[in-house]
């Protein structure tokens, strides 16, 4: 069973990846999403979004855009790069993404357009592949069910329309676009996906509230048949857990002081100055989630005024919280 780390906005960067691969790593990175249109206009940031640190081999590039030019525009250039292949988010449902026309807007746009759009990137990859003697390229979409009022005839035919238009992969986060993240995923459709595909040699990722062994073997339970499962916020707090997940239990004590404060000197490394507010932010945000005493360190961690003063309360916390230091995971 493939184990794949998900793309998540300013979470997922080479300053990550280096964390997770400290245990072991996992079978698949997708990025962040790549905004087609600032990526094509050459954006002061993207030589950031491109980095494919420390594992090129391991890259799915993941990208977004309301629109079918900048699309195309976008998949010409990244079809080029090292990597396992591309990626269209078709899933995101944050109300900036989907408002925008990107996301899962893609889902509930008429049909022509989405399916052009896909057909359009498809040759791409299709057209480099037939010239590559290795490293090619593999074609995948991820998605939700659709919108609230959707219906099994319509996301079913809708993914029909994806794979009949040479997309190898389908990741489902089987809510619609409303469903909160408290609710529990429908795997079942995941298995339907599985089952509807069965020897044709399309892949299925399953992604959706895995946080752990016991919610990982329900997820599978349901749809055993997957071909991998994805994981997302649950690898922010705990980038041991696909180590955790492969060998049933991580049994070494890990120092949580030093993962945070070299966490911290891995994002001035792989990411500009401008974005290590937010990155940190984000990490610590979940990551505080292992400490008893949670709310206390992400309020001092996130209310940091810059690196220094965050290093400064991060040795500060494990003073007064010295039995926070060493973690053993379960």
């Amino acid at each position: 069973m493939k184990l794949i780390c998900g793309p998540m906005a300013t979470v997922s960067h080479p300053a990550f990846r280096f964390l997770v691969e400290k245990f072991g790593g996992c079978d698949e990175y997708f990025t962040e999403m790549i905004n087609a249109g600032t990526l094509l206009t050459g954006g002061p940031f993207e030589k950031y979004y491109l980095d494919s640190s420390p594992c090129p081999q391991k890259i799915v590039w993941q990208l977004t855009s309301k629109n079918t030019e900048l699309m195309l525009g976008a998949a010409e250039r990244i079809v080029k790069l090292d990597g396992i292949g591309i990626d269209l988010n078709m899933g995101c449902s944050a109300p900036d993404i989907y408002k925008t026309g990107a996301g899962i807007s893609w889902m509930i746009k008429d049909r022509a357009e989405t399916f052009a759009m896909v057909e359009g990137v498809g040759k791409i990859i299709s057209l480099y592949n037939s010239s590559a003697v290795d490293n090619k390229k593999r074609f995948s979409v991820k998605l939700r069910l659709g919108d609230d009022n959707f219906t099994d005839e319509g996301f079913f035919s809708f993914c029909d329309g994806l794979v009949e238009r040479g997309v190898q992969l389908l990741t489902l986060h089987p809510r619609t676009k409303k469903e909160k993240l408290t609710l529990t995923p429908r795997y079942a459709y995941c298995q339907k996906l599985a089952e509807r595909y069965k020897g044709s040699g399309l892949q299925i990722y399953l992604n959706g509230n895995i946080k752990d062994k016991a919610s990982y073997d329900y997820a599978l339970s349901v749809a055993p048949d997957v071909d991998g499962v994805m994981i997302s916020r649950a690898s922010v707090q705990k980038p041991w857990i696909f180590s955790e997940l492969k060998q049933s239990s991580l049994k070494e004590s890990i120092d949580m002081q030093e993962l945070a404060l070299s966490f911290i000197d891995d994002v001035e490394k792989y990411q500009p100055p401008e974005f290590w507010k937010t990155r940190l932010q984000r990490f610590f945000t979940y990551f505080c989630m292992n400490f008893k005493f949670s709310h206390y360190a992400q309020t001092q961690f996130l209310n940091a005024k810059d690196n220094e003063d965050l290093r400064s309360r991060i040795k500060d916390f494990f003073e007064k919280c010295p039995e926070e230091k060493l973690f053993i995971p379960k």
